[in-house]
């Protein structure tokens, strides 16, 4: 099964490099997972989205709470226009994010919640974006050393399979332990907790998601 996925995202690899099934299309943002993931929907279709060019910080980082929220903020329950450029490794998109007339990828660099990630560092106006950031001391630059992503990974390195979510599922099972709507219907339908939806009606944590 992993083998016919390896061969499956390759050639969707190669199709959206030669410019075939690379249309843009619009979808609405229904999670948002870190701060250069979201999970949309198209044609009823669930869709995880990575940004492309920006790697922003892990949730478990100092900054990466923020980085999430700064995000949401901009895309969390609105229109996009999403334009594939590639298929990770582990089936999700990878591509731009536009809401309205903002580039979405380019806004987190320039507000300073990502770092710079184009293929071999060679975007040079998404370089010009994160120093920007960086003289302004903007988002996580605030702090004396952030560390990058990719070096943060390297000692806590998630699971195949939390990395194809874009998050780890964790061990929250309870309403009481969900600090938002978003968080709860992602618990609910990625990691399948069903303790959250008591009434079986596709609605989790009434509290959150209906509040009174």
């Amino acid at each position: 099964m992993r083998k016919f996925f390896a061969l499956l995202c390759g050639f969707l690899l190669i199709g959206l490099a030669t410019g075939a099934r690379a249309e843009s299309f619009d979808a609405q943002v229904i999670v948002v997972l870190d701060g250069d993931t979201v999970m949309v929907l198209h044609d009823n279709k669930k869709t995880t989205i990575r940004l492309a060019g920006i790697d922003a910080p892990e949730k478990l980082q100092a900054a990466g709470a923020a980085s999430r929220d700064a995000l949401a903020a901009l895309v969390l329950r609105k229109a996009v226009r999403i334009t594939p450029k590639a298929v990770d490794e582990y089936g999700r998109v990878v591509g731009l994010v536009q809401a309205g007339n903002i580039n979405v990828n380019e806004e987190q660099l320039r507000r300073g919640w990502a770092w710079e990630y184009s293929q071999y560092h060679a975007d040079k106006a998404l370089i010009e974006l994160q120093a920007e950031a960086q003289r302004a001391r903007r988002g996580l630059w605030a702090a004396a050393n952030p560390v990058p992503p990719w070096e943060f990974r390297k000692t806590h390195a998630p699971t195949r399979e939390q990395a194809a979510l874009g998050t780890a599922c964790g061990k929250k099972h309870y309403c009481s332990q969900m600090v938002s709507c978003d968080e709860a219907k992602f618990y609910l339908t990625q990691c399948r907790v069903k303790s959250l939806d008591k009434n079986n009606d596709g609605v989790p944590c009434e509290n959150l998601c209906r509040p009174k």
